[in-house]
């Protein structure tokens, strides 16, 4: 089939259409992808938003303190201590704050500074 001929059979299909219902479909099919367009751009106007808000500087940030420990061992480190760097990955627990830890039954690393 050449362009040509399918460019045919279009006319033949849309003229035995009347003329109301075609234009009553393209209505319907523009504003269906125009309010979709708007929906879509809603969702990402409020996702844009609702990062400034995190991100802005009449909000107080609270600083995360987080530590690891070892499944296997008793001590706590901070994450740049080189005790934590000795952990695997597969034994390392991480807490949210030291008194989290200590919760849980670790103690602080007597090398590690910053505890």
């Amino acid at each position: 089939m050449t362009i040509a001929e399918a460019r045919e059979k279009c006319k033949n299909l849309i003229a035995r259409v009347p003329r109301d219902v075609l234009v009553i479909v393209i209505l319907v099919l523009a504003s269906s992808f125009s309010f979709g367009l708007g929906f879509l751009a809603g969702l990402d106007a409020k996702q844009e938003n609702s990062t400034l808000l995190e991100l802005s500087p009449s909000t107080e940030v609270v600083p995360i303190e987080r530590v690891v420990a070892s499944k296997n061992g008793t001590k706590y480190y901070l994450p740049e201590c080189t005790g934590a760097d000795r952990i695997t990955n597969e034994n390392k627990v991480w807490f949210i704050s030291a008194s989290a830890a200590q919760a849980a039954g670790y103690a602080p690393a007597a090398n590690c500074k910053g505890i």
